[in-house]
């Protein structure tokens, strides 16, 4: 599971790191990303890498209510390509979804601490991620998106027992090709993360609520006070 995020990297640091030139969409460094907001994602189009704005919760072509988009914020690696919802975009609109860092509660008797989760260490990294377009109403196009995930590494096995697929950069290019359809090779890409690159501390419980946005939420519990 993955139900929050971060990415405060500001716009050089993101163009540079995912070979991207001359966008202006507007983003500003999120230190608390929920479903349903807008999220950053990083596409191919056969012959260079485009920046993208979509939902946070995939929405399939054939949905009725966009609203099933809210519970299909995450995609199991393990089904991809059995169910319905992910296996037509697990072949043709695959993304990338930049971070540094995200965010899982671990339980210790009764409570539940917030940990943030980085990588790399502490740098830019990109989600594996599936992208489908739902037409609106009104006859224009909303772009949503979903995090796969796949069974914890050592170093997540403490926390919860899932984690959200991190690509190897060395992984990225052959996810993001459009021309790439084989969905066996596919699926070994979307392994759990090296523990070795990861590392994690406790947050206050300010993460909570997606309406606590600023820079104090990523702290260390111990430096807040």
């Amino acid at each position: 599971m993955c139900g929050r995020f971060t990415l405060t990297a500001d716009q050089d640091s993101f163009e540079d790191r995912f070979s991207l030139t001359g966008f202006d969409l507007g983003w500003v460094p999120s230190f608390n990303i929920a479903p349903t907001q807008e999220v950053l994602t990083v596409t191919n189009d056969g012959s260079e890498n485009r920046p993208e704005l979509m939902r946070w919760g995939l929405v399939p072509s054939w949905a009725k209510d966009p609203k099933i988009g809210n519970r299909m914020i995450n995609a199991r690696s393990e089904t991809l390509t059995e169910k319905p919802s992910f296996r037509t975009a697990f072949k043709r609109r695959r993304c990338l979804i930049p971070a540094d860092g995200f965010y899982e509660w671990k339980r210790e008797g009764k409570a539940k601490k917030p940990m943030l989760i980085t990588a790399n260490p502490g740098g830019l990294f990109a989600f594996a991620g599936l992208w489908e377009t739902w037409k609106q109403p009104d006859g224009s196009w909303l772009l949503t998106c979903a995090i796969i995930t796949t069974s914890a590494n050592e170093f997540m096995t403490s926390i919860h027992d899932r984690m959200p697929v991190i690509l190897p950069r060395e992984f990225e290019a052959s996810w993001l090709d459009p021309e790439e359809q084989d969905t066996a090779m596919l699926s070994e890409l979307l392994l759990p993360y090296d523990s070795d690159r990861m590392e994690g501390y406790e947050v206050s419980t300010l993460v909570n609520s997606p309406r606590n946005n600023f820079p104090e939420v990523i702290e260390p519990v111990a430096t807040l006070f």
